[in-house]
């Protein structure tokens, strides 16, 4: 082996072992072996010069080095005092660098020139520091200042080397200038617009809007910049520091956020990398300790995310999917309460940005129901607080949403009544304008679920407003033979406010565009009898007189008649479902009187009149001078198609009503006559 160093030509005549030589070249790969080669020759050297043997022996870690007294008790403080006392000096198992570093110093402190480079100059630096050395440290810190922190690959380099020695090379300021460096580095990347690549970070953070959260794809999205992958391999301390001095030296939002995505994706999120910590020769507990690091990093990314979440989500720079896969995976590990609470928050404000797919969901099936599981209870609890929170926003888009992820989970044949009308609760009443989606997951849920008491399906179905139901769900809902009789009389109801409307909208609309009349050749407007003229300085094309002075008034009437039409129709509902209840009550007692009857010999069947007096409710009695007699004296077989008609009489005045007037019942006549002509 040949080096050539300060001018000296030296030949090596000593060969070192392989064990020597792979620290060595862990150490250093551009300057080893050849300190440990020169320090070797130049011992020798200065004992065929001075005469004198090496009396000193200095132990390091588990290597010895017999050394002469007087070169290191000139240069080197430590050793001063040391060697007073005794020749056998063994340095601390904490000496920053170990061998490698100490063969630098020895060699320093022997009057040879000494080779730094990125790999042992922190290392030497902080040696240099105990061992007294002023002369190698300020060396040291003049090629750090001079080389190192003007490259971005040997700032990186030194920042990882300085890991194993803190906390030294931080009082020494070290770690601090590297980080400067490059963070500076980076915002100079950003701000060149020649040295700016065509995919900077922001741009393709962008490209995982809309999109499921995919670990791989955004692993390849981050390979894409050169700048971000070095940072991402950082320890998480000395990436945190870089990202705080990337925000303190004026970098944009909207390149710093997605670094931190980006390293949060590396470490946290990513599966692969959750498997090889736990398969690491290094940890005890492999599932245990790979989730104990993954929580520490975690905490601290939470950290760094920036405070307006919702106006980086906006943006673009995070998207939305990335805050619910942190609150996916927070849920398998153990996070502090206010890391916990933050990202809560967090998640919260950008719930009006997010879409169904976004929202977690349980990957692996269990015994419990899909709405038990810790993810349908972590969404649960943030949407029911963002709901009751005073500055809250977006929400109608937040109540869709939910409605939405309602049908995901309505398809679990394990989900209870109670438990969907719990999750359905929610949401406030007031927040939901279209009920659609709501719709749809109770129908789900009763597709699943066929053997549900129809108790239960009104208990559910009344969460439902049919007057917030579009066109085709009302008709979908009419015909749909799972609903419960009320929901499908109000759809029906509604229905028949929809198209009164339509034909009031038509009717308006048509003697409006004929009110008035265009004299040809003179150009004046000529008025129908009835309507109001039209001023000389208003144009035509500023709409009808009868539209800007009638047709608000008249909307405000009509929504108000139709409001009032549809609570007295549900009133008239729900009394007619409770005198059919009792109606049923009283056949089947009587069907159990005249059972008993036979059974005990008697030959008198017993009177309908007489159960109805004597149970039923105060509505029945009313009508019990009409029917009593005439159905008392019937067979049980004309009791129930007597019966049918009654309910088919009942189902006429719920759903046309007994307190509309006759011009009501005519137009209502007129309207459908017309529809079947049409």
């Amino acid at each position: 082996m040949k080096l050539v160093m300060a001018g000296v030509d030296l030949e090596t005549e000593v060969e070192l072992s392989p064990v020597a030589k792979a620290e060595a070249a862990a150490f250093s790969p551009y300057s080893s072996p050849s300190t440990a080669l020169l320090l070797q020759r130049r011992v020798v050297a200065w004992a065929k010069e001075t005469g004198s043997p090496a009396t000193v022996r200095i132990r390091v870690a588990d290597r010895s080095f017999d050394l002469h007294k007087d070169p290191l008790a000139s240069k080197c403080g430590y050793f001063r005092e040391a060697l007073l006392e005794s020749g056998d000096v063994e340095l601390p198992a904490s000496f920053p660098g170990g061998c490698e570093a100490f063969e630098v110093i020895a060699l320093f402190c022997y009057g040879d020139a000494v080779a730094l480079d990125p790999f042992n100059v922190a290392a030497v630096r902080c040696a240099a520091e105990l061992l007294g050395v002023g002369g190698l440290g300020a060396r040291c810190d003049l090629y750090i200042n001079q080389v190192v922190l003007q490259s971005w690959d040997d700032a990186l380099i030194v920042l990882q080397r300085c890991q194993p020695l803190l906390p030294v090379a931080e009082e020494l300021l070290i770690v601090s200038r590297c980080v400067e460096s490059l963070a500076f580095m980076a915002c100079m990347e950003i701000l060149d617009p020649e040295q700016r690549r065509d995919q900077p970070g922001a741009v393709g953070a962008r490209a995982l809007v809309g999109r499921r959260w995919d670990a791989e794809l955004v692993k390849e999205l981050a390979a894409r910049d050169l700048w971000i992958k070095d940072l991402i391999a950082l320890p998480f301390e000395f990436f945190e520091r870089i990202v705080q001095a990337l925000r303190r030296q004026g970098m944009k939002e909207k390149y710093v956020s997605p670094v931190v995505l980006f390293y949060a994706n590396k470490w946290v999120l990513s599966k692969k990398t959750h498997k090889f910590w736990a398969t690491t020769d290094e940890a005890v507990d492999g599932e245990t300790d790979a989730n104990r690091r993954a929580a520490a990093i975690m905490e601290g990314v939470i950290a760094l995310l920036p405070v307006e979440a919702a106006s980086v989500a906006a943006s673009g720079s995070i998207p939305v999917a990335f805050y619910f896969a942190l609150l996916s995976r927070s849920l398998t590990l153990e996070l502090s309460d206010e890391s916990q609470t933050r990202l809560r928050e967090q998640v919260a404000s950008n719930l009006q940005f997010a879409r169904v797919d976004d929202l977690p969901l349980p990957e692996q099936e269990t015994d419990r129901p899909i709405a038990d599981s810790r993810e349908v209870r972590a969404v649960e609890s943030i949407v029911s607080n963002h709901a009751v929170s005073v500055r809250r926003k977006g929400a109608e888009a937040i109540a869709e949403l939910w409605d939405r992820y309602l049908l995901h989970i309505a398809s679990d044949p394990k989900l209870r009544p109670e438990r969907l009308s719990e999750l359905i609760g929610v949401i406030p009443a007031g927040d939901r304008k279209n009920h659609n989606h709501l719709y749809e997951a109770i129908n789900k849920y009763l597709v699943e679920h066929r053997g549900l008491s129809g108790e239960d399906k009104a208990t559910l179905c009344g969460h439902l407003d049919c007057r917030k139901l579009s066109h085709e769900a009302c008709i979908q809902a009419v015909q749909n033979d799972r609903m419960p009789l009320r929901l499908i009389v109000q759809a029906l109801f509604v229905q028949q406010l929809h198209t009164h409307r339509a034909f009031r909208e038509c009717s308006d609309s048509f003697r409006c565009a004929h009110s008035g009349e265009l004299v040809p050749g003179a150009g004046a407007y000529t008025p129908s009898p009835g309507c109001p003229a039209i001023p000389t300085s208003q144009p035509l094309s500023g709409g009808s007189p009868y539209e800007s002075h009638h047709a608000p008034r008249d909307a405000r009437l009509r929504a108000r008649d139709d409001a009032s039409d549809y609570e007295t129709a549900s009133f008239r509902i729900q009394a007619l479902e409770q005198e059919i209840i009792s109606l049923k009550r009283t056949l089947q007692r009587h069907n159990t009187l005249k059972g008993s009857a036979r059974r005990g010999g008697g030959n008198k069947e017993p009177s309908f009149r007489v159960a109805t007096d004597a149970d039923a409710p105060a509505a029945i009695k009313r009508r019990a001078a009409v029917s009593g007699s005439c159905i008392g004296s019937m067979r049980w077989g004309s009791q129930r198609r007597c019966a049918s008609r009654i309910l088919r009489v009942f189902a006429r005045l719920a759903v046309f009503g007994r307190g509309r007037s006759r011009g009501k019942q005519s137009k209502c006549r007129a309207a459908t006559e017309q529809l079947n002509c049409m």
